[in-house]
């Protein structure tokens, strides 16, 4: 068998790591890690011939020469190869989970870091038990600083992650209602992401803080419980405990905010961003900015500098509308926020497509029949819910005196429905699920 120590002599020669046969880079390592469908061991010879170096594998019946790596387990030895690269590197490494808000906040962190230190962060959704080691593989000498996404549907997942990550610094964005059916419930959940200050407190000798949005209730409480005390204090308040402080002072649609830091001088920022629920996610990334020791022009730059992308709280201005785009996943606590941007908003014509939100459960019934009675009372011209879930509710908005609203069971439906009766000179949320996949509806719009 091939023991960490040597598996990782041979990736120090070949740093590259692949796990998809259709993508081979030439001198690359290949792990064969098995799927729900397939065995890549039977894929590792093609590998190989493909341009791999070596391949991984666990099958013994695939190794046929020297150019194959026999583990016990390819998914394990990928884990505590990236576990052990990590403890070779001198750098900060801010691990990042929560609720909501993960990834805007890891690329605003980057946004920011980067324009002072060489920055790795997070590409894409690679922020589970494969994308997380894959992640840590890709770190080399260049670089000062990473910046690494931690995703979770279950407990123990995050305990996991940070296990191979090691974060010196660690913040969790907010904990609420996702993933309910995997972490059994909020109480679940708030146990989940624990793991991040669990790890942190557990390794609190080695100088590991955690970042906290002071004006969060549950973060403090999580907090407390653990006796965390290596932490470093943000948020909206001007709590004296606070690195960075902030307000918002436009938000229709783009955002614009003030902030100062502990030597009382303010700066205004303007950002590309969308929804008053990110400006805790700003001032995440001005904080760690701040105490990494960033200019106060550095960090506006890294803040007015970054464009959403990927569907989240991204603004679209087409020919007859202007579309927030926030399709890329919803859970309530998501879909609450985001009614409550829309409500604020000064735009006239506003309309909300909601999309059913996944993985809830036994709660699905009532948080979606939450997110219906949220939407009904906000101000705004039109409510269209698409999904099985939303529709089962509709009893909801069919009691209230309230028009224009309509259900659509699937969303082939509501590209039929909606190109029947377009839309124009409107504001318009579209979010749901991934699953759901709403892009579709885009170019309705």
């Amino acid at each position: 068998m091939t023991t960490t120590d040597q598996l990782y002599q041979i990736y120090l020669q070949h740093p590259v790591i692949s796990t998809d046969t259709r993508k081979i880079a030439d001198g690359s390592l290949f792990f064969a890690l098995k799927g729900d469908k397939f065995d890549a061991n039977t894929f590792a010879q093609k590998a190989l011939e493909s341009g791999a170096a070596y391949a991984i594998i666990d099958n013994a019946d695939y190794k046929t020469s020297d150019k194959f790596l026999l583990v016990d387990d390819v998914l394990t030895a990928l884990q505590q190869l990236a576990a052990h690269h990590r403890r070779q590197l001198n750098i900060a490494v801010i691990g990042l989970t929560g609720t909501n808000g993960k990834t805007t906040t890891k690329e605003l962190i980057n946004a920011v870091l980067s324009q002072k230190f060489n920055t790795l962060a997070t590409q894409g959704n690679l922020n589970n038990h494969i994308g997380v080691p894959l992640t840590i593989l890709t770190i080399n000498n260049t670089h000062q600083m990473a910046v690494i996404e931690m995703g979770a549907n279950h407990q123990k997942e995050i305990a996991l992650l940070c296990s191979i990550a090691q974060p010196s610094h660690g913040m969790i964005t907010n904990v609420g209602k996702a993933h309910l059916e995997g972490f059994g419930g909020v109480e679940g959940v708030k146990i989940g992401k624990g793991e991040m200050y669990d790890y942190l407190k557990e390794h609190a000798g080695e100088g590991r803080f955690a970042f906290i949005n002071s004006d969060d209730a549950t973060l403090l409480k999580m907090a407390e419980d653990r006796g965390l005390d290596n932490v470093v204090y943000y948020g909206k308040g001007h709590n004296t405990n606070n690195l960075v402080c902030g307000k918002l002072l436009d938000s229709s649609p783009l955002l614009k905010l003030k902030w100062n830091n502990r030597n009382s001088s303010s700066y205004n920022v303007s950002t590309q961003l969308t929804g008053s629920y990110n400006l805790d996610n700003i001032l995440a990334a001005i904080c760690i900015g701040s105490y990494f020791g960033l200019t106060a022009d550095e960090i506006d730059q890294g803040v007015e500098g970054y464009q959403p992308k990927n569907n989240r709280s991204q603004i679209t201005k087409t020919a007859t509308n202007t579309l927030i785009c926030d399709f890329y996943n919803a859970n309530p606590s998501s879909m609450f926020v985001a009614i409550d941007n829309m409500d604020k908003m000064g735009a006239t014509n506003k309309v909300l497509i909601l999309g059913d939100m996944f993985e809830m459960g036994d709660e699905s019934a009532a948080e979606h029949t939450a997110v219906i009675k949220k939407a009904l009372e906000a101000n705004v011209e039109e409510r269209i819910f698409i999904g099985k879930e939303f529709s089962s509710q509709q009893t909801e908005a069919q009691s209230s005196a309230l028009t224009n609203t309509t259900f659509y069971l699937t969303a082939e439906d509501a590209l039929i429905g909606l190109k029947a009766k377009p839309i124009s000179g409107a504001t318009i949320l579209i979010k749901g699920s991934r699953g759901m996949a709403l892009e579709r509806l885009v170019e309705l719009f």
